[in-house]
């Protein structure tokens, strides 16, 4: 999946841990990224933990998409931070799922807490 990934590859975005159910991916906050405060724009920080969301849900084999996402910002990120999200099953029912992300920056600070539920297609 992430191979076909266009968009995480154009952020720069990589997969740096994958189990069942779960993943990590690694993205570094570049200049394009960041908005009018000097801060990352929160669209790329949802990003990166819907990159960790998608490849732990898929991570069991059949095609599975989000079904609805909600994201709490916790603190900041800047400019050349390298920004991580952990993407772990809470539960899997029937043909969906839901999944907790945290996005941590530099020293490990929480960026951002991410629960996404997923649908298994058919």
């Amino acid at each position: 999946m992430m191979d076909a990934d266009t968009a995480s590859a154009a952020l720069g975005i990589e997969l740096i841990e994958l189990g069942e159910g779960r993943a990590a991916c690694r993205m570094a906050v570049t200049r394009q990224m960041v908005n009018g405060h000097d801060l990352c724009h929160g669209g790329y920080v949802f990003l990166l933990a819907d990159t960790a969301f998608a490849c732990a849900c898929n991570s069991h084999g059949p095609v599975t998409v989000a079904a609805g996402a909600e994201i709490t910002f916790v603190s900041p990120a800047r400019e050349g931070d390298v920004l991580v999200a952990e993407a772990a099953e809470r539960t899997r029912y029937g043909r969906s799922g839901i999944y907790d992300i945290t996005v941590r920056g530099p020293g490990g600070r929480v960026v951002a807490e991410f629960r996404g539920r997923s649908r298994e297609l058919r």
